[in-house]
This record gives C-alpha cells, sequence and structure tokens, in this order.
C-alpha cells in the first residue's frame, strides 16, 4: 500500500516506521516546508493519506485529500466543531476516512473500560467523578481529544453530569478535566470516582508512540478496503 503522511513530525516519522515494518511504501510526506507538494498529481500515487497535523489545519487537509478521492485516517484533535463539515463532504463525494481521537489499541480498549465503569456507577451519586491528563509539553490542545472522549463517554452514562469543563468545579452538573504538560509524557489518562468510603480508579499511560502509530497503519489498511465513515470501534472490531 502506498501511504501519504500529512504531517510529518515525531508522530508522523513513528508512523512512517511502522508502515515499513508493515510492508507498506511512504511515497509522500508533507510538512510546513513543502505543502506545495500537497497536490492532485502526487495523491494520485497514493492509496490512504495519514493525517496528523493540528487543530488550525486538520479539516482543509482532510477536505482536500476526500476531493482528490483519497482515503484518508486523522488523528488531528481540537477541530471537532468542523467534523460535521467533513463526514458531509465525505458522504456528498462517497469517500472514506477514519477519525479517532486516540489511535492506540490500548486506549481504545480503555475507552470501552471507561464506557463499562460509568454505567455501573451511574446509580451511586454520592461518588465524585474527575479526570485527569498528563501530556508532552508539545501537545497543541488542552484538554486532550482522548479527555474529551472520556469525558463525553461518562456524560452519556451519567444523568447528573451535563458537560465537562477544563479546570476544578464542584458543580455536580459539570465533570472537571484538569490538564498537565509536562517533558517526556507520551499521554496518561485518569477517571477517578472518589467518596467518603473509597475510590475507584482507572489510568492508561503510554510508554511510547508505537502503540499510536500502529493503530492508525491499522486503520490506514482497513480504509483501503471499506468505503464510508469510521473509528477505531470498527478497525479493532470492538
Amino acid at each position: 500500500m502506498n501511504i501519504a503522511l500529512i504531517g510529518y513530525g515525531k508522530m508522523g516519522q513513528a508512523i512512517g516506521e511502522i508502515a515499513v515494518q508493515r510492508g507498506h511504501e511512504v511515497v509522500l510526506t508533507i510538512d510546513m516546508h513543502n505543502a506545495a507538494d500537497f497536490n492532485y498529481t502526487n495523491l494520485a500515487k497514493v492509496d490512504v493519506a495519514i493525517e496528523f497535523t493540528g487543530p488550525h489545519s486538520a479539516l482543509d487537509n482532510v477536505m482536500k485529500c476526500l476531493d482528490y478521492n483519497v482515503p484518508v485516517v486523522c488523528g488531528s484533535t481540537g477541530w471537532l466543531k468542523d467534523y460535521k463539515i467533513a463526514t458531509d463532504f465525505c458522504k456528498a463525494k462517497n469517500g472514506s476516512m477514519v477519525y479517532a481521537s486516540n489511535f492506540s489499541v490500548g486506549v481504545n480498549l480503555f475507552f470501552e473500560l471507561n464506557k463499562k465503569l460509568a454505567m455501573l456507577m451511574a446509580p451511586h451519586p454520592e461518588y465524585r467523578i474527575s479526570l485527569g491528563e498528563t501530556h508532552h509539553t508539545q501537545k497543541k490542545d488542552s484538554p486532550s481529544g482522548t479527555a474529551v472522549s472520556l469525558a463525553e463517554q461518562v456524560i452519556a452514562a451519567n444523568k447528573l453530569k451535563k458537560s465537562w469543563v477544563n479546570k476544578p468545579s464542584d458543580r455536580p452538573e459539570e465533570l472537571e478535566i484538569l490538564s498537565d504538560r509536562i517533558d517526556p509524557a507520551p499521554g496518561t489518562h485518569t477517571v477517578k470516582y472518589h467518596s467518603e468510603i473509597d475510590d475507584i480508579e482507572i489510568i492508561h499511560t503510554a510508554h511510547n508512540r508505537t502503540g499510536f502509530a500502529t493503530g492508525a497503519v491499522l486503520a490506514a489498511e482497513y480504509i483501503k478496503k471499506n468505503k464510508g465513515i469510521f473509528g477505531m470501534k470498527e478497525v479493532l472490531g470492538l
């Protein structure tokens, strides 16, 4: 499979290494220094594009791939206010895309665990819920997309919670997400239920970028064979 990497920072480079290990070829890499190469002629040689840039460029990059009829895997976070624009355009173009706030296989299993725990805890309002996330200082969004996904899963299961906030909160309808930025820290996410009697806590800690990169390549392999709009739940058969 011929792959284009849109965004060639540390994550893009890690994805490229995993892609080659799995027998694929990276035929195009795009970063801020060669943006002009992100064109129809070069994308015509590509089977799948993997997009990891940032919240300000993700939508334009995804739309360009779809416009050029290239299936796209997007791992950029912080742009979901425009996600419906991308999915509507994908449907109109009969295109294919995978979006995930986190491509790590372990994190996506953690998502399923979080949803189950949130359902079990929903009838017990005596527990105070809080989320925490720690990343490296170059992380472009706060809270992380993964933390937002975790929070939305909790809110969907808990009728007392109406929204999340990225600060400490004592308001019962708000779910707090506390963010920290230190180096080095590939990513730690915590969901904690605290009461006067006990604590229940689940934690996912990434040791490096390999899990994220592997999941992105798995998503590319999946979207090469499937038409439509998907997430990692479909890619991993969850």
